[in-house]
């Protein structure tokens, strides 16, 4: 099948895709139901301040260069990036710090400034197993395209793998390795980010830790994280996609034959060969998709906490700041008991902030201004709160920690937007949580929704609903995947 081909969503997934396709000569349309390109990744403004809505973290910057090669394009031409230093700040509840820095040196020199010499030897061990445990599960498990249980059968890889920890949990691997527990914590508060408890989460995830403490963390020179879906759109129309903004997809059409094409919202009728869907893969299943594409893996999906997100617009800057602070809340366990064991319905009773303040995106403030965005973990809309009184409960808790932690009086704040679990769901994140689907054993590789409809040939999917997973790299990969079984069908 060489037809056209839909994708539904310019969110990075669907951008992605759109690439890999139209550099391989195809015919591709990109219908967004937005006004511009960017889906998770978003912008919003509040007065004269710009604000990311989505992700804070480039991590693995290769996965984008990667996506603009296939078109022939060069990163530093489309989207210039500079490496934050520090990466983080994490702040420990017990008064002290912990930088984590570009280099092994000069990361065991500050491990050694908080902890000792030999921790920082103890670290070094563990990062060098972290890096070791990224190389074995990337190409096998990551990059990769599986289908059936038995695609997982890679004896050689599947063994390194257990070797180098991936069965234990998280907690358990980094315990095995370092003492100093905020070190730990600082290894395994990344759990949070795949809707996981990191006592129970798979030591498969401590990639994720891998990829931020080891793999760098970056950002766009100029214009924020919402840079990153600007530069995909333009390149990928470059490439010959067209980019259709502002029409939502009504239906996706199928025959016996698999897919026909795809209704929009206005009456017109895109006929296509191939579909990719690369928006939230629940949603979708509740009206957008032809009865053939049911995936029992969603008979009874189980979705990640939510966020709570303060963005504030100051008159003045933060010297000495860091791009991103990760103050740790004391009831460790406590809080991710809430969030996950409790099925994520409670908001957490001292849960860790991240901080983010861009210094290095001069159009996000005014000259001599500034702006701050604070994430809580909280609840996501399964929970059954009134989010009307519990909204502004958890806004007045997060301004009186604020104001502790010494961020001043934001109440005061010439700017302020926030964004709680009933503003994601209006965004269309299924369950009120931008993090979508967890990534428990049961939602994982191919227990995960599938790539593609087995019984509805020619309509695949991409994003952070189906494998590998959340996060920039992951859903560029998603991407990758969703184009190459579109050029593989047509062979």
């Amino acid at each position: 099948m060489s037809g056209p081909v839909v994708v539904i969503g310019a969110g990075l997934a669907g951008l992605a895709a759109a690439i890999h396709l139209a550099a391989a000569g195809r015919d591709v349309t990109v219908v967004e139901a937005a006004d511009g390109p960017g889906g998770c990744c978003g912008t919003a403004s509040a007065g004269p301040y710009r604000f990311d809505t989505g992700p804070s973290v480039l991590t693995m910057p290769g996965v984008i260069e990667e996506t603009l090669g296939a078109a022939g394009e060069d990163l530093a031409s489309w989207l210039p990036l500079a490496e934050l230093d520090p990466y983080y700040r994490l702040a420990f509840p017990d008064g002290s710090h912990l930088d984590v820095l570009p280099g092994a040196g000069r990361m065991a020199a500050e491990v050694t400034r908080l902890s000792g010499a030999r921790e920082a030897e103890r670290y070094l061990r563990f990062r060098r197993q972290l890096e070791l445990l990224l190389e074995a599960e990337w190409t096998p498990f990551v990059a990769r395209d599986f289908h059936r249980l038995r695609d997982l059968a890679q004896v050689r890889a599947a063994v390194k793998l257990a070797r180098l920890g991936a069965l234990r949990r998280m907690t358990g691997l980094a315990e095995h390795y370092l003492t100093d527990w905020r070190l730990i914590r600082a290894h395994t508060f990344q759990a949070l980010y795949v809707g996981l408890d990191p006592a129970r989460a798979p030591g498969i995830y401590s990639i994720v830790s891998t990829m931020d403490t080891v793999g760098g963390v970056h950002i766009p020179a100029r214009g924020g994280m919402h840079a990153v879906p600007l530069a995909l759109a333009d390149v990928a129309a470059k490439a010959g996609a067209q980019l259709r903004y502002g029409i939502p997809a009504e239906k996706v059409l199928a025959g016996a034959s698999g897919v026909t094409g795809v209704w929009l919202a206005d009456g017109e009728l895109l006929r296509a060969s191939s579909v990719i869907v690369a928006a939230d893969l629940p949603a979708a299943h509740r009206g957008l998709l032809p009865a053939g594409a049911a995936d029992w893996r969603l008979l009874r999906p189980h979705f990640a906490p939510s966020c709570l997100v303060a963005h504030f617009g100051l008159d003045h800057q933060l010297p000495g700041q860091a791009h991103h602070t990760l103050h740790l809340g004391p009831d460790w366990t406590g809080t991710f008991d809430a969030l996950t064991r409790r099925g994520a319905v409670q908001p957490g009773p001292d849960p860790s902030l991240l901080i983010t303040a861009p210094s290095h995106d001069p159009d996000a403030a005014p000259a001599g201004h500034a702006t701050l965005s604070v994430l809580e973990p909280t609840a996501n809309l399964l929970g059954g709160h009134d989010w009307a009184v519990t909204t502004p409960r958890l806004r007045d808790r997060l301004l009186a920690r604020l104001g502790r932690l010494g961020y001043g009086d934001l109440d005061q704040a010439p700017a302020e937007l926030i964004m709680d679990p009933p503003r994601w769901a209006a965004r269309g994140h299924g369950a009120g949580t931008p993090f979508g689907l967890d990534h428990r054993l049961s939602q994982t590789a191919w227990l995960r929704p599938r790539r593609s409809a087995r019984r509805v040939p020619g309509l695949h999917f991409a994003g952070a609903g189906t494998a590998p997973g959340i996060g920039v790299p992951m859903v560029l990969i998603s991407g990758r995947l969703a184009a190459r079984a579109v050029l593989d069908t047509a062979r």
